[in-house]
């Protein structure tokens, strides 16, 4: 990148927030902290108001505007791409919204960039495995909790618990939502367990931001996540499978933790790395005709309780036919 493209990008990115540390356009452009300061000094003798708070960072003078930012062809089909999997991925409330907002930036595009937008729209589809029967709720509150979070405002909800089949009433403190496997979760401190909590949003029948603030200034979202990811006990599994079986394997066994696989002769060695051996081992029920676990002994003696139970009711059921 130039340093004409590079003073124009570093424009956008101090008109994008309220305040950019130094640090952070250094590694975005991958350059030094002295290059940094002397494309701010050249951005403020081009006319432009940046003002450097001591040890904070820069941002520009309230106020100062400039015309609207044209896009190329690559950002207007990203944006495009991104409303896909909005509408894919999230709740009606919130698909409404960032086409809303795409509307609004299709308006200030250039012709060629419209016309690039209406030629490429029919040729990006988001679509869900068939082997995953998922139909997300049209409801998934995930506006109203930004809406919470961004008033620092408690919410009032009515949570549906999976594991126990019952439904509660509680006041939550949301920390922030996010994204795993096919739903979105809350992370919030509960008032009524007086503690942290997960909460599937597609659980959750009612939700009502109250006028009561929050109790405590709360750790950030990454945190829970990084803790969520050091508590997970992974387990490593090794199988042997029928060449011939593998590709029917499909995305489901990157679901399961696949990792990598080398060919043996007619057998493919497959490694894994999963969070639960009771998941992974009824998977391995769909092809452990076709398959040998070499490890861990643990996974051998769980498939064959289940085949034994399996078993055990077949022939119940052959009892009862008789």
């Amino acid at each position: 990148m130039n340093r004409i493209d590079r003073l124009a990008a570093i424009l956008i990115q101090l008109q994008s927030r309220r305040l950019v540390k130094a640090q952070d356009i250094a590694e975005k452009f991958s350059i030094s902290l002295r290059t940094v300061y002397r494309d701010v000094k050249a951005l403020e003798e081009a006319g432009v108001p940046v003002i450097g708070e001591a040890g904070e960072g820069y941002r520009l003078m309230e106020g100062y505007k400039l015309p609207p930012v044209m896009f190329n062809q690559d950002e207007a089909t990203a944006l495009l791409t991104a409303s896909k999997l909005v509408e894919s991925k999230t709740d009606a409330g919130m698909s409404k919204h960032y086409n809303t907002a795409l509307d609004k930036i299709r308006a200030i595009l250039r012709l060629s960039e419209k016309d690039h937008m209406e030629d490429i729209d029919d040729h990006i589809a988001v679509m869900q495995h068939p082997s995953i029967v998922h139909q997300p709720p049209a409801e998934l509150h995930l506006q109203p909790i930004l809406k919470a979070i961004s008033s620092s405002s408690v919410i009032d909800i009515n949570y549906n618990s999976l594991e126990k089949n019952e439904s509660t009433k509680r006041k939550v403190e949301p920390v922030g939502i996010y994204y795993l496997g096919s739903h979105w979760y809350l992370i919030a401190f509960c008032q009524l367990r007086n503690d942290y909590r997960n909460f599937r949003t597609d659980r959750i029948d009612r939700m009502v931001i109250t006028d009561e603030p929050i109790s405590q200034i709360h750790p950030p979202l990454q945190s829970f996540i990084s803790k969520m990811s050091d508590e997970r006990e992974v387990f490593k599994v090794v199988i042997d499978v029928e060449a011939d079986i593998v590709k029917y394997l499909g995305e489901q066994k990157y679901y399961n933790g696949f990792v990598k696989e080398e060919k043996l002769g007619g057998q493919v060695r497959m490694t894994f790395l999963t969070s639960s051996l009771m998941g992974f081992s009824r998977w391995l029920m769909l092809f452990g005709d076709h398959a040998t676990i070499i490890e861990p002994i643990r996974l051998n003696e769980m498939v064959a309780e289940i085949a034994e139970n399996i078993l055990k009711k077949v022939e119940q059921s052959q009892m009862l036919l008789t």
